[in-house]
This record gives C-alpha cells, sequence and structure tokens, in this order.
C-alpha cells in the first residue's frame, strides 16, 4: 500500500470514527436525560422486600438493588440518590409524580401501563404459609371458599392473587411492605399468608406453629423500570440489565447481600 493510500484510509477512518461518536454523543445525552433528568439518578429502592434491599445498622442501604442503582450511575457518568420505600405499592403509586428515575419491580400488566419494563434480572416465588394444624396441605388447597389470604396491599402477589383468585378471599394489609401480611395473618387468624419465599421462611424458623408450603403460585419476575414514555432510558435499561444478569453483576450482588434468589435467563429476541 502506498503513503498516499495509507494516508487516504486514516483520513477515512478518522471520519467514521468521528461520525460515529457524532451520533453516539446525541444517544446519551437522550439516556441521560430520561434517567437523570436533574442531573443525578434517582432511584427507587423498596424495603419491604428483604431479597433484593436492606437497611445496614447505621441505615445505608445494601442489597442488589442499591448495588444496581450505583453500577448504572456509575455508568452514566452521574450521582446517584437512593429514594427510600417501605413497599413496592408505594413506589408504583409515585410512578408519575416526578420523584423517582428507575425503580425496581415486578413485572405486572397494571403496571405495564405507566413503566417502561426490562426484562427480569431476578425470579423468586410467591407462596403461602398456614399454620401447623392446617387443613391446607398444598398451593391448590388455599383457593377455595372460607379461605382468607393475608397479602401486602398492591404488592406483585396481591396483584396477581387478586387476579387470578377464584373462590377464596384475599385481604390486603394497609401497609403493603415488609411484615404487614404476616401480621395480619396472625393477629386476625387468617387461613393463609401470600408473600415472597424467603420473608415468609425467615419467619416460620423462628415460629414452629407456621410452615411455609412447597411449590408457588407465582414465580415473580423482578425488574427494573422507568416511568412510561421514557423510551431512550428504557432501552438502555433494557441493555444493562441483560449485561448485568451475564456478567455475573447480580450473582455477585446476591451473594454479598447473602440473599438467595434466582438470576433470570437471558431475553428472548
Amino acid at each position: 500500500m502506498t503513503a498516499l493510500a495509507r494516508s487516504a484510509l486514516l483520513t477515512l477512518s478518522l471520519a467514521c470514527g468521528i461520525a460515529s461518536a457524532a451520533l453516539a454523543q446525541p444517544a446519551m445525552d437522550a439516556v441521560k436525560k430520561d434517567l437523570a433528568p436533574t442531573g443525578k439518578l434517582r432511584a427507587a429502592i423498596n424495603l419491604g422486600n428483604s431479597v433484593l434491599a436492606q437497611a445496614g445498622s447505621g441505615g445505608e442501604l445494601k442489597g442488589v438493588t442499591p448495588d444496581l442503582a450505583h453500577e448504572l450511575g456509575k455508568r452514566l457518568g452521574v450521582p446517584v440518590e437512593l429514594v427510600r420505600y417501605e413497599a413496592a405499592g408505594k413506589v408504583f403509586d409515585s410512578a408519575t409524580t416526578g420523584k423517582w428515575d428507575i425503580a425496581f419491580f415486578a413485572i405486572e400488566p397494571v403496571r405495564a401501563a405507566v413503566v417502561e419494563f426490562t426484562a427480569p434480572y431476578v425470579i423468586i416465588e410467591g407462596t403461602y404459609m398456614v399454620r401447623n394444624d392446617s387443613p391446607l396441605k398444598v398451593i391448590a388447597d388455599v383457593d377455595r371458599p372460607g379461605v382468607r389470604i393475608a397479602v401486602g396491599l398492591k404488592s406483585a402477589y396481591d396483584l396477581y392473587l387478586t387476579r387470578t383468585i377464584k373462590n377464596a378471599t384475599v385481604v390486603q394489609a394497609p401497609i403493603g411492605g415488609g411484615r404487614a401480611m404476616i401480621d395480619m395473618f396472625v393477629n386476625d387468624k387468617l387461613e393463609a399468608a401470600a408473600g415472597v419465599r424467603q420473608a415468609l421462611e425467615a419467619y416460620a424458623k423462628d415460629h414452629p406453629d407456621v410452615r411455609v408450603m412447597a411449590g408457588h403460585f407465582q414465580e415473580i419476575q423482578q425488574a427494573m423500570g422507568t416511568p412510561k414514555g421514557r423510551l431512550a432510558g428504557a432501552e438502555y435499561l433494557r441493555a444493562f440489565v441483560e449485561d448485568v444478569k451475564t456478567s455475573g453483576f447480580v450473582a455477585d450482588a446476591l451473594k454479598r447481600a447473602n440473599q438467595s434468589a434466582t438470576v433470570a435467563p437471558p431475553a428472548t429476541k
């Protein structure tokens, strides 16, 4: 190759690089406008699901969702503000108020009306807890007349069971997060409590008068989301979730938090 040809090739390569950079910058500007419109990434953290987030002894937030928020902020090059909520329902209720830019939700049709979802990053089980002497033995036994199921208000399992239960009665705890449904189950002597398996098993471990059923009524697909209409941000979030699953970031974050959950498989095209 002659010197003139090499010079022409280099000039073309540089021109292509400059053009690519020029195209990439507006795209990232749109992503940041969607995900950090105030100049920082405001991430809603639901403390009602201990598999995903926990408050440390000093009040600091830890777990897979805070870790994901910080990693996303790092990649965007913006500071991160963690916005605390006590229940997923409260996060969802504020989806149109501009109080957060990203959140961590279980995918549900009613939520998809106002939230742009990614594919799931982890999958956890929704199951039932009953008293040891309960005649309810398997998951299918619970949906029968006379059975009252305690659920956290507007939680993923509340939305799912309200939509699918045919014969039993779904009773919503006024506060949707944490142990609200367990307290209602105990105090009001209901027949079953619905919730995330890990939280129910943690309670049952210290209360031998109850048992958690084998199996599940729902596979809860936990995903990231941003308010509806933030399309550039949503597209970036979807790619981000696929990367943190395949790279091992999600699995490592769960391990650091001493939590067990199934990392979701790659999204199908």
